[in-house]
């Protein structure tokens, strides 16, 4: 059995390896991303400039018609998208890109926001144009959809792979590390078992989505205005205290964007290519531009007019990345939290992901720590001060670690210097490995460890620091308290709507009646992400992730010169004000 389960967990991390990590230095996926965000918004001759003044008013309800089939309002699809690409990627992963690429980094992400807007635009509007309308007056869309009908019966294989993808990637990163996220954030700031946060967090989530695309609807009509509301006004209050600093800031993030800082994050390489990467990498898969996933809510839309729910569409990462993200990046800079060491403790045990490496190890682009500087051990400690290796913590996610190396660190054993041995266990991937603890007397120990020392920070609880030091004035030390509501909800709403897109991608390969089931088996795996480090689970996902996004980005390059066909018929039946179309 552990034989079989080491020849799954290869595949797994080899085909996640081939997506995120080819060539060596630039993923396979940031080119196919952005190279085919670039051809499409040249093709459409720049329409997120173009048509960003019609969005709005789409947005706004003028043109909503409520005969129209469908089952959302435009703003309704809207916040269902956003309630999944906003989210934690908004706090954890700008910290993130700026933790390993420097300032520079939020640069790119600005970059491949603006071409993420034509992807959008033109995956959304293939959604809605080859759309199905069930028996019982629902709608379903997305990629599979558009690949099947729009390319023709002989690309269904294509679509088939599509919403297979989906289904694991619902269950991975849009659902299993959301609820991981938030439980872990509550113990750390609240001291609450993540078993309980997981049965609230699995309950509110069936609460929801057990009733369907329509309720879905309608919480995260509520739910999203009200988040980003919340997070983004404390993100101002922030920056008010810090205005002196946000011309410094930007003048930074411009001078580092091609001629990158020096080292500030954990082992992170400083090469242009190393920020490009983790710039492009967290700003798409902050918007999810390019990766299939909105199109699936936006085809749910109540219009006639395809191009309608694109323009609609294609203000997601307006929103997403180029204000939410732009502002958690500010505060994080302004505050100068991001690149300062924050006292931190670490218990560790035969569940924490923690390994050993050596003090001059390096970490590449994916996260990935090579076999070759791993310190196997085992190793001895003497009056808690470890020699000759660092300790690098794992929230979960490979792309996401936590450098946990202090200045002197120590080991501790209940309140006391550790002595004995620490044995890392590496396995053949290079992802994070076990740790084994074995006192002076020989005996095996479990929790009972605990790293302490000043460390660099990194993902939530980078964003969360800088909350506490911006807003101290404010709220009394508790502004990382901010962060964990918004992790909350961030959390709950981006599995409320991965629930509807793997819900959609069940209901095109089994048919109706499999959803139901898919919908609780969603809502037990929420809970059991929660409590788990589910570490393969998630290697799994985004493998996945990256899968879905090959066949749509397909689709997209095929299928653009139609939508280009589309638009101009649009703007030829004069549904559109001569002011909002400027050439």
């Amino acid at each position: 059995m552990n034989e079989l389960f080491e020849m799954i967990s290869t595949a797994i991390f080899g085909a996640s390896d081939l997506v995120w990590g080819w060539p060596e230095q630039l993923p396979l996926i940031v080119v196919l991303l952005v190279g085919t965000g670039i051809i499409t918004t040249f093709r459409l001759g720049w329409i997120q400039v173009r048509y960003f003044r019609h969005g709005l008013r789409v947005v706004r309800g003028e043109f909503d018609d409520p005969e129209h089939d469908g089952d959302l309002s435009h703003f309704q699809a809207l916040t269902t998208a956003l309630s999944a690409t906003v989210g934690i990627g908004n706090i954890a992963g700008v910290a993130t890109a700026l933790h390993y690429g420097g300032p520079g980094a939020l640069f790119w992400m600005w970059v491949t926001a603006v071409f993420g807007m034509a992807l959008k635009y033109t995956e959304c509007t293939l959604a809605m144009e080859y759309r199905t309308i069930l028996p019982d007056g629902s709608a379903a869309g997305g990629p599979m959809y558009s690949i099947e009908k729009g390319l023709g019966k002989n690309w269904k294989p294509l679509a088939v792979a599509f919403a297979l993808f989906t289904i694991v990637s619902s269950f991975g990163s849009g659902n299993a590390v959301q609820s991981f996220t938030v439980a872990d954030q509550f113990r750390q700031d609240l001291s609450i078992p993540t078993w309980i946060t997981g049965l609230i967090m699995a309950s509110l989530v069936a609460a929801v989505i057990l009733g369907g695309i329509k309720r879905i609807g309608a919480v995260t009509s509520k739910l999203v205005p009200f988040m980003a509301a919340l997070y983004v006004g404390s993100g101002l209050v922030v920056l008010g205290f810090f205005f002196g600093e946000i011309p410094r800031t930007l003048a930074m993030i411009m001078s580092s964007a091609f001629e990158p800082a020096a080292p500030v994050g954990g082992f992170a390489g400083a090469s242009f290519i190393f920020m490009l990467t983790w710039g492009v990498k967290r700003g798409l898969f902050s918007n999810e531009s390019g990766q299939g996933s909105a199109p699936i809510a936006h085809a749910a839309a109540k219009t006639d007019e395809p191009i309608r729910e694109g323009v609609v569409a294609m203000l997601g990462p307006f929103i997403d990345t180029l204000l939410i993200c732009t502002m958690t990046g500010l505060v994080i800079m302004t505050t100068g939290v991001w690149n300062q060491k924050q006292f931190q403790r670490v218990v560790l045990n035969e569940q924490a992901a923690v390994v050993a490496i050596n003090s001059d190890a390096g970490i590449d682009v994916g996260g990935v720590i090579e076999d070759a500087d791993l310190a196997v051990g085992p190793h001895v400690v003497r009056a808690g001060r470890p020699s000759n290796f660092s300790l690098v913590r794992n929230h979960g996610m490979v792309d996401e670690v936590h450098l946990m190396v202090a200045d002197d660190p120590v080991l501790l054993s209940g309140l006391r210097p550790f002595d004995g041995t620490v044995h890392f266990d590496p396995n053949n991937h290079g992802e994070m490995a076990r740790v084994r603890l074995i006192d002076g007397q020989g005996e095996v120990l479990n929790g009972t460890l605990v790293l302490e020392g000043l460390a660099l920070q990194n993902g939530s609880p980078l964003t969360a620091w800088a909350f506490r030091v911006g807003l101290g004035k404010v709220a009394g030390g508790q502004g990382h308290l901010l962060v964990t509501l918004a992790v909350f909800l961030f959390g709950l709403s981006t599995a409320i709507s991965w629930s509807y897109y793997g819900d959609r991608a069940v209901l095109y390969l089994f048919g109706q009646k499999w959803t139901m089931l898919y919908r609780v088996v969603f809502c037990i795996m929420h809970f059991l992400g929660a409590i788990y480090s589910l570490e393969l689970v998630w290697a799994f996902g985004d493998m996945a992730l990256g899968l879905m996004t090959i066949p749509n980005l397909l689709s997209i390059l095929m299928l653009t010169g139609v939508v280009k066909r589309w638009t101009k018929g649009y703007v030829n039946e004069g549904k559109l004000e001569p002011t909002e179309f400027p050439r």
